[in-house]
C-alpha cells in the first residue's frame, strides 16, 4: 500500500494523540488539525482520508459536521466522530446505560470494508458515556454488542464509517487491522 494523507481532525479527545502515532506508526503521511480549521484549508492539504476524533461532548466537535457534508474523501469517526456522523446524517445519539471506558465484545454483523477480517467476534475498549441509539437513513449497521446496538455503520453510498470504539488503543483487538482496512478504502477511492 502506498502512503497516504490521513488528517486527524482533533475533536479534543484523550485519544486524539493515540490515533495519530498508531496511524503514523503504520507509514502514513499524518497531522493533527483542529476541528475549527475551514473546509478550503483542509482541501488545500489534500488529504486522502480523514479520522475524526473522540471529544467530551458534541458542542465541542466544530465543524465535523460541515466536513461530512461537504468534503467527498473516506473519512472515519471514533467515538463521537462516530455520533457526530449520525447526528449529522439524522440520527440519534442519547445518553448510555454503561459510561466510563470497558472492555467489551463486539459482534460483527457486516464486516463489509472498515471491519474485514475482525470479525465474527471482537473485543474493543470502548466508553459508552453516549452512544448512537437511532441509525441515521442511507446508513448500514455493522456491529453490535450486550449494551449498543449501533456499535459501527456506514453510509450506504459514501465512504463515511462510524466506530464507537477506539481502534488506536492497545486493549482493543485487531484495531490495526481496522485502522489499515480504512487506508485500503482511502487507496482505493
Amino acid at each position: 500500500m502506498r502512503t497516504l494523507k490521513i488528517l486527524v481532525i482533533n475533536n479534543y479527545g484523550q485519544f486524539c494523540h493515540l490515533i495519530h502515532r498508531a496511524v503514523r506508526d503504520l507509514d502514513m503521511d499524518t497531522g493533527i488539525i483542529p476541528n475549527t480549521t475551514p473546509v478550503e484549508d483542509i482541501l488545500d492539504r489534500e488529504p486522502d482520508g480523514l479520522i475524526l476524533s473522540g471529544g467530551p461532548t458534541m458542542e465541542r466537535a466544530g465543524k465535523c459536521s460541515e466536513y461530512l457534508e461537504s468534503i467527498d474523501i473516506p473519512i472515519l469517526g471514533i467515538c463521537l466522530g462516530h455520533q457526530v456522523i449520525a447526528r449529522t446524517f439524522g440520527g440519534e445519539v442519547r445518553q448510555g446505560s454503561s459510561g466510563g471506558y470497558a472492555d467489551v465484545e463486539i459482534e460483527i454483523v457486516d464486516e463489509d470494508d472498515i471491519l474485514k477480517g475482525l470479525g465474527p467476534r471482537t473485543h474493543v475498549w470502548a466508553s459508552h458515556a453516549d452512544e448512537v441509539s437511532v441509525l441515521p437513513e442511507d446508513f448500514i449497521r455493522l456491529a453490535r454488542s450486550s449494551v449498543c446496538e449501533i456499535e459501527a455503520m456506514k453510509h450506504s453510498e459514501r465512504p463515511i464509517y462510524g466506530v464507537q470504539w477506539h481502534p488506536e488503543v492497545a486493549h482493543t483487538e485487531k484495531g490495526e487491522q481496522l485502522l489499515t482496512n480504512f487506508f485500503k478504502v482511502c487507496e482505493e477511492y
